[in-house]
């Protein structure tokens, strides 16, 4: 990392870097959006939970 601020004229101002932050943030977060969808078997489990709930499983 010694090379990213060896010159200083290429260094930019502090809201200028925000914006890029803030800018590849959101890019991140569309692109790496999780799937709604669980795996199968913690859906399973999900569905044993909600019938054990159903079934009166509060102790």
């Amino acid at each position: 990392m010694t090379g990213l601020f060896a010159n200083d004229s290429e260094q930019i101002d502090r809201r200028t870097s925000r914006s890029i932050c803030d800018a590849v943030g959101e890019r991140l977060q569309q692109r790496l959006r999780p799937d709604p969808r669980l795996p199968t078997h913690l859906e399973q489990l999900l569905d044993e939970l909600k019938k054990r709930d159903r079934e009166g499983g509060a102790h």
